[in-house]
């Protein structure tokens, strides 16, 4: 087996002039990968559907990277991403967002590594600020962006559920919604597709997992681009969690 000429030339737009060392320590297993994430999943067969662009792409790969906690292969990925035209604002606005759904034990790594990364790209820190909330109207504005994605069922979702567990209600409103959902860099549909990505390398999230594909289904991105998505990120998370994210995504569609 060689590595074919497709695989070598999308390598070779997502790393310019770059050669792994893995060449020369693990041919076999390159041959292996490269043909199949960087020609075969990229030429998978044509299922119909909204199509995937290469931007779309490694933005979702690197949120699935987060998810799964594949820093070494994050860092790898996140001058491909900027390739595919992935910009600095939005490589941020996935990190943080990751914040919300991994928490900051998790994250923390991949802001560093994120921080590094744009430095050594001559990108001054901070950028700009991309925040549209304040504390006064956080809740408010939250709310909003999850009637606008879930639907009016959510409109007083944030002063639901039992005393002693509403607050939590309360912080999905205020602070994953208002804080992280309201900024600008990425829009809803990318927001939404990001979280899907989150929780599906995640794994253990199926229930999370089911309604923010019934979501993304809502907004814009259907069943057949979620399937997609899920392919593109099979090569980075593996098969069971992939899998498990496409039953999520066709209980979802029953549903919706």
């Amino acid at each position: 087996m060689a590595i074919s000429e497709f695989a070598k030339k999308y390598h070779e737009k997502m790393f310019p002039g770059y050669s792994s060392s893995f060449l020369e320590t693990d041919p076999e297993f390159i041959e292996l990968f490269d043909n199949f994430a960087f020609d075969e999943v990229i030429n998978m067969p044509d299922i119909g559907g909204k199509e995937v662009d290469g931007r779309t792409r490694h933005m979702a790969i690197l949120a699935a990277l987060l998810g799964c906690q594949g820093i070494d292969e994050f860092k790898a990925m996140l001058p491909a991403a900027m390739n595919f035209g992935v910009t600095p604002v939005e490589i941020k606005e996935i990190t943080y967002q990751a914040v919300a759904y991994l928490g900051i034990g998790r994250v923390f790594p991949f802001l560093k590594a994120v921080n590094e990364f744009l430095k050594s790209k001559g990108i001054t820190l901070p950028l700009e600020g991309q925040a549209t909330t304040t504390s006064e109207n956080r809740r408010e504005a939250g709310t909003q962006a999850q009637v606008d994605i879930f639907g009016e069922g959510m409109k007083d979702f944030w002063k639901s559920g039992p005393e002693e567990s509403r607050h939590i209600n309360l912080w999905l409103a205020g602070n994953c919604f208002g804080d992280y959902y309201t900024r600008k860099g990425l829009d809803y549909v990318e927001r939404e597709l990001i979280t899907f990505c989150l929780l599906a390398a995640q794994g253990g999230c199926e229930p999370q997992l089911t309604s923010h594909a019934a979501a993304n289904m809502k907004i814009g991105s259907d069943r057949l681009f979620l399937i997609k998505i899920i392919s593109h990120c099979l090569p980075f998370i593996g098969y069971p969690r992939s899998l498990n994210a496409l039953t999520c995504v066709n209980k979802a569609a029953e549903i919706a």
